[in-house]
């Protein structure tokens, strides 16, 4: 199967589980409710999975960091925030520069 950057971009958004930036400890956490986090994380700090991989870039564009993706594959639980091949393939691939993608909200009809 031929990895493509729309498939990289589809998998990035097909993340679970949020993150929250623990003051206490000065680590990211990633959190599967975002009532699981309790009164270290502020509210406003709690962000989607699928949307903390994401940065602003120029414009309206937005950059799959991998840096970002990196601090979710540190914490070991890959099938339960469903990091999938393409994504891995992204990582391994760091000779290519990271995408930089036209992101909006699709609304269901």
């Amino acid at each position: 199967m031929r990895i493509t950057s729309e498939l990289i971009c589809q998998a990035a958004d097909q993340l679970k589980g949020f993150v929250g930036f623990n003051r206490k400890t000065a680590h990211y956490i990633v959190r599967f409710s975002e009532d699981s986090f309790g009164m270290d994380v502020a509210d406003d700090a709690i962000i989607p999975a699928n949307e903390f991989v994401w940065a602003a870039a120029e414009g309206q564009a937005m950059t799959l960091k991998r840096e970002l993706i990196r601090l979710l594959l540190e914490q070991n639980i890959d099938d339960r925030i469903n990091i999938t091949e393409p994504l891995r393939v992204y990582m391994r691939r760091e000779d290519l520069p990271e995408i930089s993608a036209l992101r909006s909200l699709v609304q269901a009809g």
